[in-house]
């Protein structure tokens, strides 16, 4: 029998926390792995609600933007200070996301973590997950990820984006994908990410299994976005919650 491959919903504020709901951060369990995929502010939290700091495999983090890594922050005061047992937890991060992570906390991680520069060419694998990633279409560099079993289950992530890249170049037999879609139409354009209607139909081309939305900015009625999202990628589309978990 398989082992159960899940992902759950720390935090899927769009850009900035809301009430009651952390920025960005997933939790990938596949047996005795556990990756903790960005690290937005309030994640950290919730991250303790599902998984013991111990038992972290591994941290991945998209972009350089701070609602995706505050929380590393904290990560580190846990390592550095309570836990030195557990100094030497593997990131894997942009070059960017370094240098800001590192100046926030005074000037290094490495009293804390074993930090991995990843670009979109990089390959990956934490304890039974093997990552790939892809450049997305925003103003810093920007890794979309995708996240394989070895019976062959693959989960992917959008990280943030603009309509000017696709999922397809994450590679076929995608399972599930969780796809930002932070403006309503009313908003297409104005700032580097997705409408529901373009993750549904990015999705749709990609030809994905299932399609969970995500990322959808404080004050907009995400609803809407799931429904745009479902007439374009033409099946049902789930919104992200936080304390969610979906398997794939």
């Amino acid at each position: 029998m398989s082992e159960p491959f899940t992902v759950t919903v720390l935090g899927c504020s769009g850009s900035y926390p809301g009430p009651g709901s952390p920025s960005t951060g997933y939790l990938l369990r596949h047996g005795a792995t556990a990756v903790w995929l960005d690290a937005g502010a309030g994640t950290f939290a919730e991250l303790q609600r599902h998984v013991e700091v111990a038992d972290l495999t591994a941290v991945v983090l998209t972009h350089a933007h701070v609602d995706h890594w505050a929380d590393l922050a904290q990560l580190r005061t846990v390592l550095r200070y309570f836990r030195p047992d557990l100094t030497g937890l593997a990131v894997y991060g942009t070059a960017a996301t370094l240098d800001l992570a590192a100046h926030l906390v005074g000037g290094t991680l490495a009293d804390a973590f074993a930090w991995t520069t990843i670009t979109a060419a990089s390959h990956v694998v934490t304890g039974s997950l093997r990552w790939s990633f892809s450049l997305t279409d925003h103003p810093v560099e920007t890794l979309a990820v995708r996240a394989d079993t070895p019976d062959g289950r693959a989960f992917a992530f959008s990280a943030d984006t603009g309509p000017g890249w696709s999922p397809v170049g994450l590679g076929p037999g995608i399972d599930l994908f969780l796809c930002e879609a932070s403006l309503d139409d009313a908003h297409a354009g104005v700032a580097p990410h997705l409408t529901g209607r373009q993750a549904g139909g990015g999705a749709r081309a990609a030809e994905v299994g299932r399609l969970v939305i995500t990322h959808v900015l404080p004050g907009l009625d995400g609803e809407a976005h799931r429904r745009d999202a479902e007439a374009a990628f033409g099946a049902p589309v789930a919104l992200a919650a936080t304390g969610a978990t979906y398997p794939v």
